[in-house]
């Protein structure tokens, strides 16, 4: 079982606008600021890191998949709705993916660094 997760980011102020927007009907929000370090979660606990690289001449990994749990399918649906309304490159538009399994559906964007994030639902209708 995963506790958290971080990742680096090119531009951590895009980022994390992006991300409070496409975090937000999900009720996940920055709950820890050290300005370049971003810890969002709910008031409970943190478990969504952002950060810029360790070494700003590395090339920040592409290809990583998050994918954020929501409620339920409507809550996709608010999250596709944010994506759209700020622009953001939507890979899959919601739908069921009975590939993954019965009752998978799912959201994916393409994040500011080329990530492919997913909010996902695993209920039924």
């Amino acid at each position: 079982m995963l506790d958290h997760v971080s990742i680096q980011v090119t531009d951590v102020a895009a980022s994390r606008a992006f991300y409070e927007q496409l975090l937000a009907p999900l009720g996940v929000s920055v709950q820890m600021d050290f300005g370049e370090v971003l810890g969002f979660g709910t008031p409970e606990f943190p478990f969504f890191w952002l950060g810029p690289p360790e070494d700003p001449a590395a090339p920040v990994g592409r290809g990583i998949h998050l994918a954020f749990t929501a409620p339920d399918r409507d809550t996709v649906r608010a999250v596709h709705r944010a994506t759209v309304a700020a622009r953001i490159e939507v890979l899959h538009e919601p739908r069921e993916f009975p590939e993954y399994h019965p009752g998978h559906y799912g959201v994916f964007v393409r994040d500011l660094d080329g990530h492919n994030i997913e909010a996902v639902c695993h209920a039924s209708e």
